[in-house]
């Protein structure tokens, strides 16, 4: 057998160097992007791609429909092969038009857009010709039907600005096919819509897609070859058997030719790169040694640390805490087995993160996870912490999780939180304001409050909310003025717009009763802010008072003049009208008409007094208007008969004296 390997003309050396080409084929044809395309297609020349044409056809073909988006450098692969090895570009040209032959008879939509941007490409690259691309749209076009009139589109999209450039007025009456289909509107709407913006793109001149850029235009115009004599009605050969190993008897003729043919086509820059490859080869080699060398030392000497940068014992960490968290009966057991599992100072987050894992993949809550976290909080403060990190991600990142997830997962740290495991300072992370809230977000929240409102009830809850939480740690080596409220994101009080977002949207999930400081808070805003505004200057304030103290004060003592003044008359007043009532007792006849005229002058002066203003003394002081009046509590005495004809008698003398 070994003998066999080593005779380069037997079956089994052929056989070894087959498969060493196809794994170089695909390899390379893998790797082509448009930076290395040059470098690609000097290895794929260094290979036997006359031998194997077969199987780089195939390669070619496979990664093109894999990434359709790369067709266009593939083509500009084919298109300089096929310039200096023009059967194996004509082979790939075949194969491609007798897979589009089959994909058209079977009705393959998905194999038909593939082949056909290929193939546009190529004609885009003048490897096929502009009458391989009019057979194809006279086919697409004869019977329109939705998905042969959308794979026209797209294949003229591809090949347009060529089709334009060589065969101009083809390139119009296809144009008007397109047109004569669309008034025709037997298609989808969907299809007549891609048919106006194929117009659309004709208008622009197809500047979306161009034919060649102008980094893939590597092949010159004399050195192009057109396969003219192609045509979609022909019966190919697509030679099957070059994809499959066959012995070759005249192995090393073949070789040897291909070899001349190498060196033909590379030149002398073949050998130079060659020579330079093993003196890169060497130099590795010798720096593999001394690094070998180096490493030995380290070791012998222990100085050299061994770093594990493939987390395989994280994995393994992760898969022993999920097998030891689904084994077990219950939560006092479960946090027993962790409790022995032994961890690397750090690891204690993965603990936490498998919890809530763990938690977030059943179906619904189950309140076993819970009591797991509640359990390692109060053994070890530590977890508080990592738990606490563990809620920061999960709040940043909760737009990514599923409803069932978001669930499940806002259930767990309630739990924590109203068993008091977890302190309420990790609620420092939430800012419900619109601007930092997601959907998602909201809905975490609205969960995670109801859950807790649901324990504790919403009286405890507002007491627990109002009372100070213990700070956190990086809040506790700050002075107290520069420490932050954990509450003040979650019942913002810095904007009126961000405070009325807080309110509503405690009081649309049933929780109103947590915002009654807000609610106070937005009623106070305008008369803080018009104290901002308006600052009362203590100085003029001073001045003021003194000012009205001196105006008081006079005031004071003209109405204590006028008041002496208006005693004086009534005492007078008093002694004309007793004179005048013994004048009058005697005239008794008159009486009615006195009345009367009495009643009216009374009314009178009842009116004067009412709009004459009234002063008050220095020390008198106005009673608040809520406030009873002074001697409020004695019951007044009704006025007697005697009492009203007493005064309506002495009215009238008083005001002729004055």
């Amino acid at each position: 057998m070994q003998k066999e390997v080593q005779d380069k003309s037997s079956p089994a050396h052929q056989r070894m160097t087959w498969d060493a080409l196809k794994k170089s084929i695909n390899g390379v044809v893998n790797k082509v992007t448009i930076a290395n395309i040059t470098d690609i297609v000097a290895q794929l020349f260094r290979e036997n791609i006359i031998r194997g044409r077969g199987l780089l056809s195939r390669s070619l073909m496979k990664a093109q429909s894999v990434s359709q988006s790369f067709t266009h450098v593939y083509a500009a692969l084919v298109a300089i092969i096929n310039s200096k090895m023009p059967a194996v570009g004509e082979l790939i040209l075949v194969r491609l038009l007798d897979r589009f032959k089959k994909a058209w008879r079977r009705n393959e939509k998905a194999a038909l857009l593939c082949t056909t941007k290929f193939i546009a490409h190529l004609v885009n690259q003048q490897v096929a010709s502009e009458i391989v691309a009019l057979q194809i749209l006279a086919l697409l076009l004869e019977n329109p039907t939705d998905d042969s009139v959308e794979v026209a589109v797209g294949f003229i999209k591809e090949c347009g600005q060529e089709l334009n450039e060589t065969s101009a007025a083809a390139f119009n009456g296809v144009f008007e096919r397109f047109r004569g289909v669309l008034h025709e509107g037997q298609i989808d709407k969907r299809v007549q819509y891609m048919i106006e913006n194929l117009f659309a793109v004709r208008k622009s001149s197809f500047a979306d897609f161009p034919n060649k850029l102008k980094e893939l235009d590597l092949v010159e115009e004399e050195d192009q070859i057109t396969h003219d004599e192609l045509s979609l009605d022909d019966d190919f050969a697509v030679d099957e058997e070059a994809d499959y190993f066959r012995p070759d008897p005249d192995y090393l003729a073949n070789e040897a030719k291909y070899d001349s043919l190498r060196k033909e086509i590379l030149g002398d820059d073949e050998e130079a790169e060659d020579e330079d490859a093993d003196a890169e080869d060497d130099e590795g080699d010798d720096d593999e040694a001394r690094k070998e060398m180096e490493r030995q030392k380290a070791l012998e000497a222990g100085t050299m640390t061994i770093t594990d940068e493939t987390d395989t014992n994280t994995v393994n960490l992760r898969r022993t805490i999920y097998l030891t968290i689904m084994s077990a009966l219950d939560f006092e057991e479960c946090t027993h087995k962790l409790m022995k599992i032994n961890l690397l100072p750090g690891q204690e987050i993965e603990l936490c993160r498998m919890v809530i894992e763990c938690s977030s993949q059943e179906r619904t809550y189950l309140r076993y996870y819970g009591l797991i976290g509640q359990r390692l909080c109060l053994i070890n403060r530590i977890y508080q912490e990592y738990f606490d990190q563990c809620f920061a991600k999960q709040y940043e990142s909760i737009h990514r999780l599923e409803t069932n997830k978001l669930r499940n997962v806002a259930k767990l740290f309630a739990h924590l939180l109203h068993s008091d495991a977890l302190p309420w300072h990790v609620l420092r992370y939430i800012h419900l304001n619109e601007d930092e809230t997601t959907s998602s977000s909201r809905i975490f929240i609205k969960i995670l409050f109801q859950e807790i409102s649901e324990y504790l009830g919403l009286p405890k809850l507002n007491q627990r909310l109002k009372e100070p939480p213990p700070m956190p740690p990086d809040q506790l080596a700050l002075p107290p003025k520069q420490r932050v409220d954990p509450y003040a994101g979650l019942f913002p009080k810095d904007h009126p717009k961000n405070t009325r977002f807080a309110i509503n949207f405690f009081t649309s999930i049933g929780l109103g009763g947590l915002t009654d400081e807000l609610r106070e808070h937005l009623r106070t805003a305008p008369k803080r802010i018009m104290e901002q505004q308006h600052p009362v200057i203590p100085s003029a304030a001073h001045s003021s008072s003194d000012s009205n103290s001196s105006d008081s004060s006079s005031s004071s003592s003209s109405s204590s003049s006028s008041d002496s003044d208006s005693d004086s008359d009534s005492d007078s007043g008093s002694s004309s009208d007793s004179s005048s009532s013994s004048s009058g007792s005697s005239s008794s006849n008159s009486g009615s008409s006195s009345s009367s005229s009495d009643s009216s002058s009374d009314s009178s002066s009842d009116s004067e007094s009412d709009r004459r203003p009234r002063s008050r003394s220095k020390h008198t002081r106005t009673p608040h208007r809520d406030s009873p009046r002074r001697g409020g509590s004695r019951e007044r005495r009704a006025p007697s008969r005697d009492d009203r004809s007493n005064n309506r008698e002495r009215r009238p003398a008083s005001r002729d004296r004055r």
